[in-house]
Formats: C-alpha cells, structure tokens, sequence
C-alpha cells in the first residue's frame, strides 16, 4: 500500500518546500558553481517559494510521505497571450527528492490548469538528467535553454577578414534590419517562434532612441566594409527572463545576436558573442548569461561552443493535440 500522500499545496506548506528547493539549489551548484549560492539557505529559498506561491493564480501540490513533504509542484499564468492559454512552473516552482514522483505531482496538478482552459504548459526545470527524463515521460519537450560560462581570461581576436566594434548611430539602418532578421529566422523551420516581429520604421524609430543609452553595448562586426551582424551586452540585472536561482550574481548577458542570411557562415556570430564576453569581462562581471531557442540551429550550436553550459531547461507541452 502506498505510504505517499498527494494534495493540494497550502500556504502552511511553504517552509518545508523551502527546506526541499535548497536542497535542490546545493545540488544543482555542485554543477554549476556560478549559480547564486544565496538560495542554499532556507530563510532566502522560502522567499522565492513564497513569491511563487504568491503570484496571481498560483495552484499545485505537494507530496507527504510517513509525514514529511518530500515534493511540491507550483505554478502560475502570465498575462501575455504569446504563450497562449498558459501555466508556468519557474524555477522556483518545483522540487522532489524523488525526480519521479514529479510526475505525480504533475498529474495532479495538471487536471485542475486544463479545466481552467490553462492548455500550455511550460517549466523550467534545473540541469538534473533524471528530472529532465521524468518531465520528457509527461510528454515535455525541450525548447529554451538558459546557460552561463565565466568571462574569458585573456582578450579574444576576431577572425582577420572580420572587424568588430562598438555600434555607432550611422549603424541605425542596419541595426533595424537585424532586429527584423532574428524573429524571422525563429519563425522559420525547424523554430517555428510566434514572436512578435516589430515593422522597420519601429525599430529605426527604437534605436534613433536607445542608441546613445550607456545601459547596454553594442557592437557590429563588417565584412568588407559592410555592416553584417550586431550584438547586445548589459547587465544581467536587465533581463526579465533571468532572476532567483537562475541569475547568478555579478553578471552580464548576451541579451541579443544577429546576422544578416546572406553573410552566415563568416564566423561573424561568434565574433560577436565573444565581442560580449570581453566587453563582459572589462565591466568587472564575472560571468556572462544567455539563452536561446534549441530549435535555432545557429544559436544552439554557436553558443555551447563559446563555452556556455546549460543551467535550466524550459520544456513545453500543449496539451489536446
């Protein structure tokens, strides 16, 4: 007879889902080392649960064994109808001691989002094999990739047919078409991204503004004279897309990289991140964050070989089809 219990997650259950997801932090940076070691305590993982837990239309569950909760599962929708009908399980949304019994946490839980009409579901689950395999037997796959590598210790040349520098406002036209060419190439196959795309005149109108903004550095890299790719560098403090367990702390970030079809293949993106990665490390950070989509066939191949390793993976599944 079964001696594990599965029910709803209560507010009483936030402490000992804190005590699991540190746990689970302190495993995880045995991995990745740059990830933010504050999550280790307890007292700082309970905030992040509590932020979970918190958020609007927040549900789950959690497991009880002989007593003890071994597992929980939370999630919330976002507002953006880029997702769909959606349900979000972040990065402080989940931890088990049993990467198996995730799928029972799932089970239960999920039959409450459907019948809310809540039919796309996403989590961020930490680079831990036997969890991903778990997600992936619940019909997940991998879509996104978050990932993070030291900055370099010595400076970095570019290709000799190559030129890279800091982006200047006669670069604006150019600049434009970039930002256009990102979302079109993630919309193509095998991407097949539903991104938002912004018109020419938008992005012109966009960069005439934020071109001088000393908030972020970017370069382009030429070909013959000729402007064909450009990147973006920040602070790690600008994205969103990267907070708690996920940001490590002093970071830059690769924020955005394109190049024009016509010149892939010059070595112009690589070029690029590596412009990122030194800017990065003459700032003062000590490690660069990024992320991609791992149906990019460029990004997915360009980024791990710049020496970034994945931290979390964001897995999808739409559910009725």
């Amino acid at each position: 007879m079964s001696q594990h219990v599965i029910r709803p997650f209560e507010e009483a259950d936030l402490p000992a889902a804190a005590g699991l997801l540190a746990e689970r932090h302190q495993e995880h940076r045995k991995r990745h080392p740059l990830l933010p070691a504050d999550y280790e305590d307890e007292q700082l993982a309970l905030v992040e649960v509590t932020a979970a837990w918190e958020s609007e239309g927040a549900s789950g569950a959690v497991m009880v064994e002989h007593g003890e909760l071994t597992g929980y599962l939370l999630a919330a929708p976002k507002p953006s109808p880029v997702w769909g009908p959606n349900i979000w399980v972040e990065a402080a949304g989940q931890a088990v001691r049993e990467p198996e019994h995730i799928r029972d946490l799932y089970g239960a839980a999920a039959a409450q989002w459907v019948d809310d009409g809540r039919t796309a579901h996403y989590v961020l689950v930490p680079d831990d094999a036997e969890l991903i395999d778990a997600w992936f037997r619940l019909a997940f796959g991998s879509q996104h990739a978050h990932a993070v590598r030291p900055v370099p210790e010595s400076p970095l040349t570019p290709p000799p047919d190559l030129t890279v520098r800091r982006a200047v406002r006669a670069d604006i036209p150019v600049l434009a078409e970039l930002d256009l060419a990102l979302p079109r190439h993630q919309g193509l196959s095998p991407v097949f991204s539903s991104g938002e795309m912004p018109t020419l005149e938008e992005a012109v109108a966009d960069w005439e503004e934020s071109i001088d903004d000393q908030d972020y550095a970017t370069f382009v890299a030429s070909y013959n004279g000729e402007v064909i790719g450009s990147s973006v560098g920040c602070s790690l403090d600008k994205s969103s897309s990267h907070s708690g367990l996920a940001k490590p702390d002093n970071a830059g970030f690769l924020g955005f990289a394109a190049v024009l079809p016509a010149a892939r293949g010059l070595g112009a993106g690589r070029a690029l991140g590596e412009a990122v990665l030194q800017w990065s490390a003459e700032t003062g950070y000590t490690s660069v964050v990024t992320d991609w989509r791992v149906t990019n066939l460029l990004s997915s191949r360009t980024w791990p070989r710049l020496g970034f390793r994945q931290t979390f993976h964001r897995l999808h599944r739409l559910i009725g089809y």
